[in-house]
């Protein structure tokens, strides 16, 4: 029987930590679950990624910020963003109150 498994299910999650879950990965791609709960990057530290990453803010909120354009970009259910290889960005603000779910492809542009 194939397993089915729901992005929405949060229920297991104790989110002391932000969740990073690898759905499918290739050497082309990999399609990642985030889930967060009040987290964001910690202060003075910025991703810088190999690979570009689409995003998808599937449930929640949430606000990221790029070094190259410090104005805040708000995510809400639906929003999706590429960020290219190597735009250093940071997670600002997660909504505490809530799960934030994303789904994130990382892949070679």
């Amino acid at each position: 029987m194939t397993p089915v498994e729901n992005l929405f299910a949060t229920s297991t999650l104790t989110l002391a930590q932000e969740s990073f879950e690898t759905i499918l990965e290739t050497a082309g791609f990999r399609l990642e679950r985030i889930v967060s709960a009040g987290h964001v990057t910690p202060p003075g530290e910025w991703y810088d990624q190999e690979r570009a990453e689409w995003v998808v803010l599937l449930q929640g909120e949430a606000r990221l910020v790029f070094e190259d354009d410090r104005a805040a970009v708000i995510l809400r259910p639906g929003d999706h963003v590429v960020i290219p290889a190597h735009r250093r960005h940071r997670v600002e603000w997660t909504d505490p109150a809530q799960h934030t779910v994303w789904l994130a492809l990382h892949y070679m542009a």
